[in-house]
C-alpha cells in the first residue's frame, strides 16, 4: 500500500541506530524498545523507534520492562 512504512529488521535498527544487534535486543527486553515478534523475527517501524529514541527509552537509567 502507498504511503505504508514498511517493517524493518533487527539488522535495519542497528544500522539506522549505529548500534550492534546486541544492544537492539537488550533494549527490547529491558527497555521497552517498541518492537512486534512476527514469527522468530523481531520487526519495527522506524517512526516508532525513532519516537522512542527522542522519548528518552534509550537513556541509561530508563528501564521501561524493569520490575
Amino acid at each position: 500500500m502507498p504511503g505504508q512504512e514498511p517493517w524493518a529488521s533487527v539488522e535495519d535498527v542497528a544500522q539506522h541506530l549505529g548500534i550492534a544487534k546486541d544492544t537492539v535486543y537488550r533494549w527490547i527486553e529491558s527497555k521497552a524498545l517498541p518492537a512486534s515478534k512476527i514469527g522468530r523475527l523481531w520487526k519495527f517501524k522506524l517512526t516508532e523507534v525513532d519516537e522512542w529514541v527522542r522519548s528518552g527509552g534509550s537513556s541509561e537509567g530508563y528501564g521501561g520492562n524493569k520490575t
